[in-house]
Formats: structure tokens, C-alpha cells, sequence
């Protein structure tokens, strides 16, 4: 009985043991993907504060730099696995679309999505938000 005793009593502690490393082992991970996020920003904002060190230029300059540091953005998130998502044109999907607004548009079919006011980023289950749109309705 006592021998059944100590291996119940080890069992429990290397069940415990076990739950321990685990959670080191996760923690270890969220740090270590943490990180990698974090870096893949890091030319961004590189690039955000060369745009500013130039505000004092060409206006026009500046707008094309702060387009290009959104584009770089844009493609950190689609390698981070979150594309956007602005299309209009296309049938509204509440599972991509948020709708805020409707309006009559006799030139395209109800429920089309005709303007985006703030794009979405990612799909399925692995969506950071969906875009916010506008879409068409008929009276």
C-alpha cells in the first residue's frame, strides 16, 4: 500500500512538474513572437520619422513618404498573415464587412459594398477587424 502511495504521490508531482515547464514554455514563446512583431515594425516606424524630418519640405514629398510607410505597414501585417481588405464592389459579408452606413445606388445591386471607410485586415478566424463599409440599398 505504501509503495502504491509514493508512486500516486509522484505521479501528481510530475504531473505538476510538467504543468510548470509547460507554462514557461508558453510564456518563453508569446516573448519570443512578441519580439518578432515588434521588429517587423521597427522599419516602419523608421521610415514614419524620416517622413517627419522632411515635413519642413515638399509638401508633395512628404504625402508620398507617408504613403509608402503605409504601404510597408500593410505589407508587415499581410507577412504577420493579416491581409486588408478595401474592396467595394464586392456582395457585403458580415463576417469581413462591418456596415455604417447605407445609401441608395440604383447603379448597383442591394447589399454591394460601395465605399470603405476603414479597411479590414485578416480572414477567418485570424481577423483583426473587419472594414468598416458603406453599402447600397434600393427603395
Amino acid at each position: 500500500m505504501q509503495e502504491l502511495e509514493d508512486r500516486w504521490r509522484r505521479a501528481l508531482a510530475d504531473l505538476d512538474n510538467l504543468r510548470k515547464r509547460h507554462a514557461r514554455e508558453l510564456e518563453r514563446e508569446r516573448t519570443v513572437e512578441r519580439s518578432r512583431t515588434a521588429a517587423a515594425f521597427l522599419p516602419v516606424l523608421d521610415n514614419l520619422e524620416l517622413a517627419l524630418s522632411h515635413a519642413d519640405a515638399d509638401s508633395g514629398a512628404v504625402v508620398e513618404g507617408i504613403r509608402a510607410v503605409r504601404d510597408q505597414a500593410v505589407n508587415v501585417l499581410e507577412l504577420l498573415g493579416y491581409p486588408r481588405h478595401a474592396e467595394t464592389g464586392v456582395t457585403f459579408d458580415p463576417a469581413r464587412h462591418e456596415v455604417v452606413g447605407v445609401v441608395d445606388d440604383p447603379d448597383v445591386e442591394p447589399g454591394t459594398v460601395v465605399q470603405v471607410l476603414r479597411p479590414g485586415y485578416g480572414d477567418g478566424d485570424r481577423q483583426l477587424r473587419p472594414a468598416t463599409v458603406t453599402v447600397a440599398k434600393r427603395e
